[in-house]
């Protein structure tokens, strides 16, 4: 069996394992490491959960998201509706900073412009706004602006790797310019190599990071 064979069972066993996804709507195809995902799902959150699940599985180094959002008539919602609901729900979000995030919303396309401090406070509103109804593409413009010293960032990244029991310090290297992190090395499992960037994010200045680790 070829590995690119093996690849495509082990993304589709795992797409049946996220209990957001309908897999059988999903079709997946792989080659050299890419994985392409297409079919439709009924919702925006659900796409997303497919994307994720793909990459979580190991030997996908890179993921084709051609999933398209059909949505079920009683989750349609109008642009206004949507951008209401969009408001609130970052309104709503102690995680995200007020009056932060702008949003504009396009046929169910949803925009996120603005600056944030923190990268999690980008997520967060992304978070916000991929579950609701009548989404189907979600845009995360936020920029991240912190003006803080980034001259230490890749030695502060990497004594918190260090402190991590889940990383050998010799097989992760770190280096940044400015607020540009590069993440290289090799991690033993998809799951450290996201904690790693998760690390990596969470360093003060921290505006963009760039995780080349190899999972072996």
């Amino acid at each position: 069996m070829s590995h690119d064979i093996q690849l495509e069972e082990a993304v589709i066993a795992e797409l049946g394992w996220e209990p957001s996804v309908v897999a059988p709507y999903i079709g997946v195809a792989a080659s050299d490491g890419a994985v392409t995902l297409t079919g439709h799902v009924g919702t925006y959150m659900e796409k997303h959960g497919a994307e994720a699940a793909a990459r979580r599985v190991r030997g996908v180094k890179a993921v084709i998201d051609e999933i398209e959002v059909r949505l079920q008539s009683e989750h349609i919602r109008g642009d206004i509706e949507i951008g209401q609901a969009a408001v609130h729900s970052l309104a709503s979000d102690v995680a995200v900073p007020e009056g932060a995030v702008k949003v504009t919303v396009d046929k169910g396309w949803v925009t996120l412009t603005g600056g944030v401090e923190w990268h999690f406070q980008k997520e967060a509103a992304e978070q916000d706004i991929r579950r609701l109804f009548g989404v189907v593409a979600v845009i995360n413009d936020i920029a991240i602006d912190r003006k803080v010293d980034v001259s230490t960032i890749s030695d502060d990244i990497t004594h918190a790797l260090h402190r991590s029991w889940f990383f050998d310090p010799k097989t992760i290297d770190v280096s940044a310019e400015g607020g540009k992190v590069r993440l290289t090395g090799t991690v033993k499992s998809p799951h450290d190599r996201q904690l790693a960037a998760a690390t990596a994010w969470a360093a003060p200045g921290a505006t963009d990071v760039e995780n080349d680790i190899v999972v072996v």
